[in-house]
């Protein structure tokens, strides 16, 4: 219980110190030279997603977001994702789900191991409003490896591959390709991951 409350209060005193000030990550005259980077996909991937919705609801609305939507729902966290932010979440699509071994998700999702599901699910989720020009500039001018602090507090690696496309990486050395970008909600941005991110010691 003590573990959970913890939790709940470091992601609620996380979200009250961005919504104060909350970075936005751009730099005059920059997105000229990204656009020669890499492509940049902005299309939404249902008209039902819309940038005067919420992350939470726009998740709710996708059916191949079903899997983590329940995961939202499970560890408590709608009204996070509903909050003013902003924040950047990387959204796993169901197929992204298929990848884990089987059973371990439903493990996660035990009542008992709701801290866990907590600490995953904010580890897809960055404090501010990052776009993918952003991630990317990052990368660049960190030696083509840039680090940023997820909601659970942990560490989330990104870095551009040879054939261009942003390349996540997780603390366990897991990587997942970002295949939609800059998906603009009422709260921050949203993006779509072809696998789950994994923070240490957890059981996926």
């Amino acid at each position: 219980m003590k573990k959970l409350i913890f939790f709940n209060l470091l992601i609620l005193n996380s979200l009250i110190l961005f919504a104060q000030a909350a970075p936005v990550v751009t730099a005059p005259g920059d997105s000229a030279k990204l656009k020669a980077t890499y492509p940049v996909k902005t299309e939404d991937i249902k008209s039902s997603v819309l940038p005067t919705s919420s992350i939470a609801d726009n998740i709710a609305s996708v059916k191949t977001f079903s899997k983590f939507f329940n995961a939202v729902q499970a560890a408590g966290l709608n009204e996070t994702f509903k909050s003013k932010g902003p924040i950047t979440v990387f959204v796993p699509d169901d197929n992204a789900f298929g990848k884990i071994t089987p059973g371990k998700l439903d493990t996660l999702l035990r009542a008992d191991h709701k801290p866990d599901l907590i600490a995953f699910i904010t580890y897809h989720a960055i404090p501010g409003q990052i776009k993918s020009k952003d991630i990317a500039r990052q990368i660049r001018t960190n030696k083509n490896l840039a680090t940023f602090t997820t909601l659970a507090g942990s560490k989330l690696m990104a870095k551009i591959d040879d054939n261009r496309n942003i390349i996540l990486i997780d603390e366990n050395g897991g990587q997942s390709t970002i295949s939609r970008f800059d998906i603009e909600q009422n709260n921050g941005i949203l993006f779509i991951i072809n696998s789950v991110l994994i923070p240490k010691s957890r059981l996926l």
